[in-house]
């Protein structure tokens, strides 16, 4: 099917929790493209109901699958916070039942190979899944500073910590998000998320109230199925890393999506934060090149 096929048919967006969806979904409208809206009961944005729209909760796959191909949806994106449901929450249809056994795969292991599953379920129905990052490209960040605050050289130091230990725990499939601060490693982000890993970090402050140290790094892990599961931050991920006390906020440039992002850099500008796109496999070099300038000037 030609590229011009299907933006003619409505694009499906299964919408999970935050505004990502809505950004989608608004993108995709503004682009002359229909949209159709699964949103999860208890998650999605009660004003997903300004689109054509339907409601689901958890474990109705039939009711899933169906509506997305009476609304004529070939793309999907799969966008938006979820949390593992609670079993009361489960509504058992038919579709459940009758897939059963690749639902029960798709739980097994960890969220790298889950969400790698949940993909090659949706291409196994006919589906073809896009990401987040394809539909609208302007959510993912730029290279470069985007703030007016700016990294200092022990910020890049603590950059490349961070960056050292997220590539040594990706391929056990461990986090998305490092703090580091004064060159330790504060926090790394497991199964809580960056927002409670932040928390954890602000009862820390062990470098002092009176001025900022320490950077949030986001970036994904190897292998990582970006499609629908790419890196998120956004304003309250600013908010928390100030509570927290840090300097700033390095991401992974073309890998990190920005949910609303004016709203983000005008929060980081308020709140004194430092906001930059990095490209990972440089920063190192970067900083040990800013550790020798700086090492010239104090002996100069």
């Amino acid at each position: 099917m030609s590229g011009t096929e299907e933006d003619a048919q409505p694009l499906g967006i299964i919408a999970g929790a935050g505004t990502l969806p809505l950004h989608i979904a608004t993108h995709a409208r503004e682009q002359g493209r229909a949209v159709y809206i699964l949103g999860f009961q208890g998650l999605a944005e009660p004003d997903i109901a300004g689109f054509p729209h339907d409601w689901m909760r958890w474990g109705q796959v039939g009711r899933m699958l169906r509506l997305l191909r009476q609304n004529g949806c070939r793309e999907i994106v799969i966008v938006g916070g979820v949390r593992r449901p609670k079993l009361t929450s489960i509504s058992i249809d038919a579709g459940l039942i009758r897939y059963a056994p690749q639902i029960y795969r798709l739980t097994r292991g960890g969220d790298d190979a889950v969400l790698s599953r949940v993909v090659r379920f949706f291409e196994d129905h006919g589906f073809v899944v896009r990401g987040a990052h394809e539909i609208a490209t302007d959510l993912t960040a730029p290279a470069g500073r985007m703030t007016r605050a700016t990294p200092c050289p022990a910020d890049r130091q603590d950059i490349a910590k961070a960056l050292a230990v997220l590539r040594a725990l990706g391929p056990h499939d461990v986090g998305q998000g490092v703090v580091a601060a004064r060159g330790y490693v504060l926090a790394v982000e497991a199964a809580e998320g960056t927002d409670e890993m932040l928390r954890r970090c602000a009862g820390l402050r062990q470098w002092g109230l009176s001025h900022r140290h320490g950077v949030l790094v986001k970036a994904p892990k190897p292998e990582q199925e970006l499609r629908v599961d790419m890196p998120t931050i956004g304003p309250r991920t600013a908010e928390l890393a100030a509570e927290a006390g840090l300097a700033g906020i390095a991401v992974a440039q073309g890998q990190v999506l920005l949910a609303e992002p004016q709203t983000l850099v005008e929060t980081a500008d308020r709140l004194g934060l430092f906001v930059i796109g990095i490209d990972p496999e440089a920063e190192g070099r970067e900083a040990v090149a800013d550790t020798l300038v700086s090492a010239k000037m104090a002996a100069d």
